[in-house]
């Protein structure tokens, strides 16, 4: 299932004192099984676009065409996109409302009219899905869980929908370093398990950089970049332009080649400067530099 984006434009509170050009002209493509992370700075767009690829915003002009259907037509059924394309919100653990959570996985299910096997087994492979064991988990309080497992519980309530497509706004924010690291996990574990098409929005450098296939850069609405990890954060001037940067260690690289390290210069998360380094050192040992 692709997501194709042509000429769209949003425009809040047209025609006012306060009218805002959110999206000018934007035309992009998602196809099926890409893991993809919208950066950019407050105010470029990111939010605003996602929110037309199920619909919750109307375009001011433009389409938007989802798995074959145009939803910007006024006789698309967004009811069935919404199926299709799930959105999870920044801080959704702050809609979490059931007594146990079981209950708050199963609410969209049981609004489908499903029968109570069916939710059932949803509620369970959503779990799954997200690291969190049914029988271990499914009659606790989800009020009585760490942040990051909050969130796994609210984005098992999308799963539980079984959308093709996943977006998530800013899956990370608020976490600390082990949450933060838990759900990029578990969303990279979705996209390799279950060929799960994941779109994430992000302002981390470092996280975009460790689980993204390809990188769209929005800036003053528009798309300014795009590209593999590599083609977009060897852009390093176009992006500090924009108000963004690389990631931290990409710089400590580019210092370390100007002094004259033999490092390739597409090193872009700790990982990889971990192990380019242990074996130059290795290298150079070896040499008796």
């Amino acid at each position: 299932m692709s997501i194709k984006v042509e000429n769209l434009t949003h425009i809040y509170m047209p025609k006012s004192p306060f009218e805002k050009i959110a999206l000018d002209n934007v035309s992009l493509e998602i196809k099926d099984g890409e893991f993809v992370a919208l950066i950019g700075h407050t105010g470029s767009g990111k939010s605003t676009l996602i929110q037309h690829f199920n619909g919750l915003l109307e375009a001011t002009s433009g389409e938007i065409i989802v798995d074959g259907t145009n939803i910007t037509d006024k006789k698309a059924k967004l009811t069935d996109i919404r199926k299709k394309v799930g959105l999870v919100f920044q801080y959704p653990e702050y809609q979490i409302f059931e007594e146990t959570i079981a209950k708050d996985i199963e609410f969209g299910p049981r609004n489908l009219g499903l029968s109570d096997s069916e939710i059932n087994d949803r509620v369970i492979r959503a779990m799954e899905m997200v690291g969190l064991d049914y029988e271990t988990y499914k009659d606790r309080s989800p009020f009585d869980l760490s942040g990051g497992q909050k969130r796994r519980v609210a984005i098992a309530g999308v799963i539980a929908m079984q959308p093709t497509t996943l977006i998530l706004d800013e899956p990370t924010a608020g976490l600390d370093p082990k949450g933060r690291d838990d759900i990029l996990d578990q969303i990279r574990k979705l996209h390799e398990d279950y060929n799960m098409t994941i779109i994430i929005v992000s302002h981390s450098m470092e996280d975009v950089a460790k689980i993204a296939e390809r990188i769209i850069v929005m800036n003053g609405g528009k798309v300014a970049l795009q590209g593999t990890p590599a083609e977009v954060f060897k852009e390093v001037d176009v992006l500090e332009k924009i108000g963004l940067g690389v990631p931290q260690v990409t710089y400590l690289i580019r210092e370390l080649r100007k002094k004259g390290f033999d490092i390739p210069d597409n090193i872009f998360t700790i990982e990889e400067a971990k192990k380019q380094l242990l074996s130059t050192l290795r290298i150079n040992k070896v040499k008796g530099e």
